[in-house]
């Protein structure tokens, strides 16, 4: 009854031992205990509690009998051990919400990129309550500033944004589901061709993933072949994934290494085949086999394209009869209203978006040439939820508001902004960095470090200051001056830190639970 706080409720230990004279008797005999824990949060202690009272047949036993078996029969504490002892006293609500959602979904969560261990081994809250502007607010209502995925870079205009919010929230109440089709979807096609005077029509589905999938369908429907040659990140799916079928792990260059291709074909070998970006002889030794019908490829995500490589690229695939598909699920509306390609004058057959076309609901889009989109007709796509009102409502109010705020152009300049003053903070202190990627999709290298435990040893400082931000950043509307100039201060400590670590050695040193996961690996 003494005790107020709620940590105090829950962790009755460290209360006692904070008043060592009112709970002497209890410390005392704590004191005689071996070292084992003896609590209830997870399934594992709950068996050797069961275990305890298995042993003794009833429960009439005092806190010496327990004492006293914990130092006769050791095996019987056994089953909790792993866990350690007051794990749970430093561990916020997040984070233990974290460890349940892994007993209940395999991997924790549906998303690689959003899991615990690819930010922080531990510490990281994973879970939030609330989210607006670039602010974010973990489940005990910690605040934190969000200057690194901001949504794995869905939200350009910024969490909650108020149009997109609003136009979302006219629709649930209008209705969001019916027998008939929702008109937003046939607006949204017309507004994306008309952005794209190349292409003609579209398809729409709710993730990038979805969206790949339908563009290889229709691109191999419409060339009569099955060979893929691909270039950089495309999704989850069995047609991307059978790369990985062939030996060296192909795909460990193209953005994520460890992807084990368990579950798909293993009659998709050979299938699907990559090629280096900037490489364009690379490409074309694959069409040369005569097997390949499609191209797919990101326009830009690191590196910038050589003079000439992507009209290198629509030459030879026309040239050879392939379909050329431009993913734009990352690179779209990051520095132009519509695809990047259009900035490099080179026009694909089919485009692919999806993550900012929403900012933040689930829209994704396929968009191509007559010639080549009819081909879907010949083969069976649909979905049920690709019918669905929110995401075209959306993706219209996203269009709206990204034209009225000028927000691709606006983050490409935040962008170069944070590119630059990361150099030259870097430059003050005396810390040698390399920037990469799209302006809006920035990151950085510190040389001769381990890029892996720079990125943990930054998220891990930066959110003990309440940031989130690791060594890239998706840029969003929502990081105006304010913002950045409260980023900047509070990263200065930390480049000061990494500017005075001379080897990985030490910087694991900083590191006390590991680093972050860098791909694909099986969760515990």
């Amino acid at each position: 009854m003494e005790a107020i706080e709620p940590y105090d409720r829950e962790h009755v230990t460290p209360y006692m031992q904070r008043d060592p004279d009112t709970h002497a008797s209890v410390l005392e005999a704590a004191q005689a205990v071996p070292d084992e824990r003896v609590t209830l949060d997870e399934p594992e202690d709950l068996e050797v509690i069961g275990a305890v009272f298995d042993f003794f047949g009833h429960n009439r036993f005092s806190f010496e009998d327990v004492a006293e078996l914990m130092r006769s029969e050791p095996s019987v504490f056994a089953g909790n051990r792993h866990l350690g002892r007051d794990g749970g006293a430093s561990m916020g609500t997040g984070e233990k919400l974290w460890k349940r959602a892994k007993r209940v979904i395999p991997g924790g969560n549906m998303l690689l990129s959003k899991r615990a261990e690819m930010h922080l081994p531990a510490g990281w809250p994973s879970y939030f309550s609330r989210a607006k502007g670039c602010r974010v607010w973990d489940l005990d209502d910690r605040m934190y500033v969000d200057v690194g995925l901001m949504g794995v870079g869905t939200n350009i205009l910024g969490y909650g944004h108020s149009k997109v919010d609003e136009a979302v929230s006219e629709a649930v109440a209008a209705g969001n589901m019916s027998t008939f089709n929702c008109p937003e979807e046939v607006w949204l096609a017309e507004q994306l061709v008309d952005l794209h005077p190349w292409a003609d029509m579209a398809r729409f589905a709710r993730s990038g993933g979805e969206a790949c999938a339908v563009a290889v369908r229709i691109a191999r429907a419409a060339s009569g072949k099955d060979g893929v040659a691909f270039c950089g990140y495309h999704g989850w799916s069995d047609w991307y994934l059978a790369a990985n079928l062939t030996e060296g792990s192909p795909l460990a260059t193209h953005l994520l290494p460890g992807l084990d291709p368990a579950g798909v074909p293993r009659g998709l070998a050979g299938s699907a085949r990559g090629f280096a970006y900037n490489d364009l002889a690379a490409l074309e030794s694959l069409l040369e086999t005569g097997d390949i019908g499609v191209v797919f490829m990101e326009v830009q995500r690191s590196a910038e394209p050589d003079p000439g490589f992507l009209d290198g690229v629509r030459a030879v695939a026309s040239r050879h009869g392939a379909v050329l598909v431009f993913d734009e699920c990352t690179s779209g509306f990051r520095k132009n209203l519509g695809g990047l390609h259009l900035l490099h004058n080179v026009e694909p057959d089919i485009a692919v978006f999806g993550k900012t076309l929403g900012n933040g609901y689930a829209i994704s889009a396929v968009i191509g040439t007559e010639s080549v989109m009819q081909a879907a007709q010949n083969t069976f796509i649909s979905s049920t939820f690709w019918t669905e009102r929110i995401g075209p409502v959306a993706g219209l109010a996203s269009l709206a508001a990204m034209r009225s705020e000028d927000a691709p152009a606006r983050i490409d300049a935040i962008g170069l902004e944070i590119r630059r003053r990361w150099v030259e903070l870097a430059e003050t202190v005396g810390l040698p960095i390399q920037t990469q990627g799209l302006p809006a999709l920035g990151s950085f290298l510190v040389s001769g470090l381990d890029p892996l435990a720079v990125k943990t040893f930054v998220t891990q400082e930066m959110l003990a200051r309440g940031y989130i931000a690791g060594t890239a950043t998706y840029a969003s509307v929502a990081h105006d001056s304010e913002v950045l100039d409260g980023y900047f201060d509070t990263l200065r400590p930390v480049f000061d830190a990494l500017a005075e670590i001379e080897s990985d050695e030490e910087l694991l040193a900083h590191l006390p639970n590991g680093t972050a996961h860098s791909g694909f690996q099986r969760l515990a």
